[in-house]
């Protein structure tokens, strides 16, 4: 799902996590409360992904294109070989008869594969950044439980208990995301005064 906002996640980065809900379901005859637990991974917009390539990274070189063609292209140096330095990867194209025509196809291929590439590693650090976030989904690893039978919620981070899940739910969050937010702000200065 996608939450829009002033300072969203800023203010729901704190969500991140195993939720473990507590609740006797309808069907349970002895009142027995079941257990289960949810994870939720709070994760900034991805942005769109830009490549520069700037020209002292190309090494570009022509040549004579090979095979096929008759006369004209194994008699003109219309071929383009553009290597990216700081990547390592080459693209080369004889396609065309012309080398300005086989240099402009060269660089779009060179982009496309330079934006597949980073794609790809934001896509990773994404997916990595996640997993932290969610770890394995055990119990053990609460950061938050829901208790509807006492109508409470306690943030096991910060050791706070409310007994106002019905509001909670209904999206009352300030009474536990404020003292979380102060809670990180504390850790950061506490983390720079060392």
């Amino acid at each position: 799902m996608l939450v829009s906002g002033q300072d969203v996640f800023k203010r729901l980065k704190h969500e991140s996590g195993v939720h473990r809900v507590q609740r006797v379901p309808a069907t349970e005859a002895q009142g027995r409360i079941h257990t289960s637990t949810a994870t939720v991974a709070v994760l900034p917009e991805a942005q769109e992904v830009d490549v520069e390539i700037r020209p002292e990274d190309l090494e570009i070189g022509v040549c004579r294109a090979g095979g096929h063609g008759g006369q004209g292209v194994n008699t003109t140096d219309s071929a383009v070989r553009i290597v990216h330095k700081p990547s390592g990867l080459e693209v080369r194209c004889q396609d065309e008869r012309s080398q300005h025509k086989n240099k402009a196809k060269a660089m779009m291929v060179l982009r496309s594969r330079l934006l597949e590439r980073k794609m790809a590693e934001e896509a990773e650090k994404m997916a990595s950044e996640r997993r932290g976030q969610v770890g394995s989904g055990d119990r053990s690893e609460k950061i938050r439980t829901y208790n509807f039978p006492q109508n409470r919620v306690t943030d096991h981070r910060i050791e706070v208990t409310l007994y106002n899940l019905s509001h909670f739910i209904e999206g009352d969050l300030d009474p536990l995301l404020d003292p979380l937010i102060g809670a990180e702000i504390l850790e950061r200065l506490a983390r720079v005064q060392k």
